[in-house]
């Protein structure tokens, strides 16, 4: 009985941890079905390249909110990705330890705050700073609401993200490559840039790409700050409106327009694949990056 018991563990286990990638192909099937009424009969490339979004017309392109959703995520990365890799530098090969154990907590409060206090956060103290500080300094007239603002907000988003993978890349550095490096006689920073940060390269990038597809997928802080004005972006001071958005402000509303509904679902199945690109690539590159570590 025992064999056929640790049989049957095994099977029933097998199927549990199976259970999450099943979701993503259900997920990824059901919006493609709702899809196809729109996919169907427009060409892949009018949906994705068109800028025309005037659903009583039957003008359903993606081009302006896709062009909005990159913007803001390249933003938000152009701003986090120095902060969060000095903050991880430091607190990893620097800080002192109390310094570290206090830090931690903190970055976890920042990932647990809903995004929705990020939002009014955002509508009250950034909207008003790019406005009225920001956009004049550049020679720009802005609102406020704006591809920066929503960069802003969502860089701060990413800061745990990207800090806390960062920092778990830093520890799988062996200890001994930097005591080998300080035995040589370079000093402490030489050892970080030439050592930590060479051996770390990839981690840091599977980083920065889970950081990519947390800024990528972003709705209601992004929402409340970014405008929401359906054209390309021209300038950081324009309004955007991603795709997140445009699902989140949109969907239940004139659903009796024809194909309005499989307009949207072909606008998250285009979302969700490129999320789960991201996070592919990502995972599969801090993979590398632990088996090199060891």
């Amino acid at each position: 009985m025992r064999p056929l018991k640790d049989a049957l563990a095994r099977r029933a286990m097998g199927l549990t941890a199976a259970l999450p990638a099943a979701l993503v192909v259900l997920i990824v099937a059901g919006l493609f079905l709702r899809s196809r009424a729109i996919v169907a009969v427009e060409p892949l490339s009018k949906l994705l390249f068109s800028s025309a979004w005037q659903p009583l017309q039957g003008k359903f392109g993606l081009l302006p909110f896709i062009a909005g959703t990159v913007w803001v995520t390249a933003t938000a990365l152009a701003l986090a990705l120095p902060v969060s890799i000095l903050a991880a530098i430091y607190l990893s090969e620097y800080a002192p330890g109390w310094v570290r154990k206090a830090a931690k907590p903190v970055v976890d409060l920042l990932a647990g705050l809903p995004s929705v206090v990020y939002g009014v956060w955002g509508v009250i103290l950034v909207v008003p700073f790019v406005g009225n500080v920001l956009a004049p300094l550049a020679g720009a007239a802005s609102s406020g609401y704006s591809v920066l603002a929503g960069g802003i907000v969502l860089a701060i988003m990413t800061f745990p993200t990207i800090i806390h993978v960062t920092l778990e890349v830093f520890a799988a550095v062996p200890r001994s490559l930097r005591e080998a490096s300080l035995s040589l006689g370079a000093t402490k920073w030489e050892t970080t840039r030439h050592v930590v940060l060479r051996k770390g390269a990839q981690g840091i990038l599977a980083a920065s790409v889970l950081g990519f597809s947390r800024a990528f997928g972003e709705t209601m802080a992004v929402l409340m700050v970014v405008g929401n004005v359906p054209a390309v972006p021209r300038s950081l001071f324009d309004a955007g409106y991603p795709l997140p958005a445009l699902i989140a402000n949109n969907y239940g509303e004139m659903m009796s327009v024809p194909r309005y509904d499989a307009a949207l679902m072909a606008a998250a199945l285009v979302l969700t694949l490129i999320v789960l690109f991201f996070n592919v690539l990502a995972r599969r590159t801090l993979v590398r990056a632990e088996r090199r570590g060891r």
